[in-house]
């Protein structure tokens, strides 16, 4: 189809409409829909204010209902807008000739698909393809309505490109990225359905949650985009070619993102490091809050948060403080004088070491010697604690703090290094 055909035969659509528009009959619609608009956007002033002093004050409300009522209160305007209309032309075909509330009824259509499709569309989170569903279904169902979807289709159609044996036109390209739009926003929803339903079972270990989200999100999204660009007819055998480019460039360019990525799915699959856990790499030591595909985020107690490749998770040696069990043995050394009775100083040592609030009994804290020293008679302090996610310095220093009170209560002496410093005068020397 050619342009300016088309072109000239909707400039001579617009002339009519520009004639006819001189009608009384329809300048009072015209009257109507913009004193109609202006009392709607007075109207919606007072009822936003009103709906959101409530949700306030809404108790036991979710985020999700919030959330919906939230996106109902941002098209408040154009709810009493289409109200209004649908009223204005009740009362015109009753009092009058249904023909002269023919522009107020389409009019009021378009307003009520808007509405419908701003509600729907904010089911797709992500922005850039809200905003193509919803200006996409709202223009096709006001070209359908204005009756010119016909010419603008064969329009979209005839702007085309031929590459080989492919033909891409203007219709197709709108066609696929409606399609995509909603067909995405669906996975979305539906991913974040999965996740939810994974999340809240207890029989699933959290590294097999995390790889069970992960899969649903790449089959349900994958699934989206094949049914997409299938549905509009693009050939994906086309993409052969540059799917081996892309398999070539991966071999050779992006080894450490393929090796991070296999082994982010090893860590998931053995188990080994889980969302929770508290590790220690080198001089790292934190708890895992996230496990990505290319790395692993560990928060430290100072709350700098590292994000550890997965390569060096398989690697590396890690440390992982609650793999198996979440008890954790700490050690501290300690020295009392030759005076003490060491029995005595095992029973109170284990008994300050069981009044700290994180240490846990059973099992209980013991004591023992571990050598005599030049000064004094060294112990060793051991004791147990369920939480290393909380630090490992603080509880220490309770059990040292505990430890010395006690000590100072029954008066026994930690002894430190002393040296005797004798000096010679070389004139008067001394035997």
């Amino acid at each position: 189809m050619e342009i300016v055909p088309f072109l000239d035969a909707l400039w001579a659509d617009a002339r009519s409409w520009f004639a006819a528009w001189l009608q009384p009959w329809r300048l009072t619609q015209l009257g109507i829909a913009v004193a109609l608009f202006a009392l709607a956007a007075i109207m919606a002033r007072f009822v936003e204010g009103h709906f959101r002093e409530r949700m306030r004050n809404w108790e036991g409300a979710t985020k999700r209902r919030l959330r919906i009522a939230l996106v109902f209160l941002n098209q408040t305007q154009f709810i009493l807008y289409a109200l209004l209309l649908w009223g204005s032309v009740v009362v015109l075909r009753a009092s009058t000739w249904p023909s002269r509330s023919y522009y107020l009824a389409l009019l009021a259509s378009l307003v009520t698909t808007w509405v419908v499709v701003a509600v729907l569309s904010r089911l797709i989170r992500n922005r850039v393809l809200c905003f193509i569903a919803r200006w996409g279904i709202w223009g096709v169902v006001s070209l359908s309505l204005l009756g010119i979807l016909p010419q603008t289709v064969a329009f979209l159609d005839g702007a085309a490109l031929t590459l080989g044996d492919q033909r891409i036109s203007a219709l197709v390209v709108l066609k696929a990225a409606l399609l995509l739009s909603l067909l995405i926003g669906l996975a979305g929803a539906a991913s974040g359905a999965v996740r939810n339903r994974i999340n809240a079972s207890d029989t699933i270990s959290p590294s097999m949650k995390v790889l069970a989200d992960k899969a649903s999100w790449l089959l349900l999204y994958g699934l989206a985009i094949v049914i997409g660009l299938q549905s509009v007819g693009f050939d994906l055998t086309s993409l052969t070619v540059l799917s081996g480019a892309i398999g070539l460039g991966l071999g050779f360019g992006l080894q450490k993102v393929v090796s991070n990525l296999v082994s982010g799915i090893i860590l998931l699959l053995d188990k080994s490091i889980k969302p929770g856990d508290v590790i220690s790499l080198g001089e790292t030591f934190g708890w895992i809050t996230t496990l990505g595909a290319r790395y692993v985020s560990v928060v430290t107690r100072d709350g700098r948060e590292y994000l550890i490749p997965n390569e060096d998770l398989i690697t590396g040696q890690v440390v992982n403080w609650t793999h198996s069990s979440e008890l954790v043995r700490l050690d501290i050394f300690f020295g009392v004088s030759y005076a003490a009775d060491p029995h005595h100083v095992r029973r109170i040592a284990s008994e300050a070491a069981a009044s700290v609030p994180r240490v846990v009994n059973p099992p209980k804290p013991v004591c023992h010697i571990v050598g005599f020293g030049d000064s004094s008679i060294d112990f060793i302090l051991r004791f147990w604690i369920v939480d290393p996610a909380q630090g490992l310095t603080n509880v220490r220093g309770g059990v040292y703090l505990a430890l010395w009170d006690a000590l100072k209560e029954e008066g026994i002496e930690i002894p430190f290094p002393r040296r005797d410093v004798t000096i010679y005068d070389k004139d008067n020397p001394k035997d």
